[in-house]
């Protein structure tokens, strides 16, 4: 078979089959109990857009936790205090634990806020911080949508992080392979970036497991898009770039790498005064996992850290050292 060589000038065509594709995606229904938890949590606000994304998306499951990114406009679109926006101007996102009753069963979620600005620079070339594209170019659902042109605007963020992953895998993956090889090489460094308790060997292949066909077109067309040259021999892809693009990549991603847990341990040390919601979500964690129910006073949910002692001596009456122990 005579390999076939993509050209390498930017093919427009190719962005138009990535929008396709995740717009495909996007407009997928999810349960109606996840539509009326996002309607309700929103209330009154006026976000761009809500993305279901995560384990919960790939896996569906009720009773653990979902995982929604907020879009907005502005930061002041969302009800938070002056703090917490400040906070989050300066290292995004936010994030912030909802529950609520929807016909009956409680339902949990994580949610994470960003405004449009911080979307387009986290998806963009110039970024260090690996945790937006890395998320968004894997499948998500646009639950909630304030108009067209936020659909729109969303969708081009979405396009964005798919071109950075594609760029990225090409230059941390195998000199040939199929292109579940290079998503799976790109997913384990990203895992390896980040402050992550998950096995990033086993994580990544999940990632992409029974998603194949979805990850093998994306990666295709995302290099055409962006003008990267390849070969197709077969099910193989042969990336063509020379050597000197290939270390220019690696270096930048020596950068990144070393960004990567510093940037999580500052947000979640940041997490410790702005995580709204923190304390019931732990107490709902520790009783998941354990059994223990850890009942909250009104003040121990406002300041989880003021009340750390205390939890943590509630914790070791009940039982829950003793118990991990045993695990362990």
């Amino acid at each position: 078979m005579i390999p076939q060589q993509t050209s390498s000038p930017p093919d427009a065509g190719a962005a138009g089959e990535i929008a396709h594709l995740l717009v495909s995606e996007l407009i997928q229904p999810v349960a109606p109990d996840i539509t009326s938890f996002v309607t309700a949590m929103i209330g009154p606000s006026r976000p761009l857009g809500v993305l279901f994304y995560g384990s919960a998306l790939r896996q569906p499951d009720m009773d653990g936790i979902l995982d929604f990114y907020i879009i907005v406009e502005h930061l002041s679109d969302w009800p938070a205090g002056g703090w917490a926006r400040t906070a989050n101007r300066l290292l995004p996102p936010n994030v912030e634990y909802h529950e609520r009753l929807v016909d009956g069963r409680m339902v949990r979620a994580k949610v994470a806020i960003l405004t449009l600005a911080q979307f387009r620079q986290m998806t963009g070339r110039g970024t260090l911080d690996t945790t937006i594209w890395a998320r968004f170019c894997q499948p998500v659902r646009l639950v909630w949508v304030r108009d067209a042109v936020a659909a729109d605007t969303i969708l081009a963020c979405l396009i964005r992080a798919v071109a950075m992953a594609a760029r990225w895998a090409m230059a941390l993956g195998p000199r040939r392979g199929q292109p579940e090889e290079f998503w799976n090489a790109l997913f384990s460094n990203t895992y390896g970036a980040e402050l992550r308790v998950e096995n990033n060997r086993k994580r990544p292949r999940a990632i992409v497991q029974g998603h194949e066909v979805r990850y093998r077109a994306l990666l295709a067309a995302a290099w055409r898009a962006d003008g990267l040259p390849f070969m197709v021999q077969g099910d193989v892809l042969v990336p063509q770039v020379d050597e000197a693009w290939r270390r220019g990549m690696l270096d930048g991603w020596w950068l990144r790498q070393k960004m990567g847990q510093p940037l999580n341990i500052a947000r979640l040390a940041k997490g410790t005064f702005t995580f709204s919601g923190g304390a019931r979500y732990i107490a709902w964690k520790i009783k998941r996992h354990s059994g223990i129910d850890l009942p909250l006073s009104p003040f121990a949910e406002r300041h989880p850290l003021i009340c750390l002692p205390h939890l943590l001596w509630s914790l070791r009456q009940a039982g829950f050292f003793r118990r991990k122990q045993a695990r362990d």
